[in-house]
């Protein structure tokens, strides 16, 4: 049997496709050392990059204004559940205190007692002239 020729030796330091770089390993190489702007067809395209850049953010800044404002729209309607629930209470306390029944009660302990009288009418007739 022949010895493969397609067969590699490895030796220490030395990867497996000996020293070469993936594409998406030149990619990165090229757009972290600077060699992406010395490519023509790179600075073609960069004002486009530019505009995705720029959407890229538009939308990231526009979720987080949402998300910030959805958040006050929460903690304000749990701060309108609170206060109806407030007023509720408090309308009812204030229909109970103001029953004649309960003023009559609050009154006796200041002396002043509930009139038992019906109500008298006075009527006065206009003078007639002669």
């Amino acid at each position: 049997m022949k010895g493969n020729k397609r067969k590699i030796e490895f030796t220490e330091g030395q990867t497996s496709r000996q020293g070469s770089v993936s594409g998406f390993g030149r990619a990165a190489q090229d757009v972290l050392g600077g060699g992406i702007l010395e490519n023509k067809n790179a600075r073609r395209i960069f004002p486009y990059l530019l505009f995705l850049a720029l959407l890229a953010f538009f939308y990231i800044t526009n979720d987080y204004v949402l998300e910030s404002k959805v958040r006050k729209i929460t903690k304000i309607e749990r701060q309108i559940r609170e206060l109806r629930y407030e007023y509720i209470s408090v309308k009812s306390d204030l229909m109970t205190i103001s029953k004649q029944s309960q003023l009559a009660k609050r009154l006796e302990k200041l002396g002043i007692k509930e009139n038992n009288q019906p109500v008298k009418t006075i009527i006065i007739h206009p003078k007639e002239e002669k």
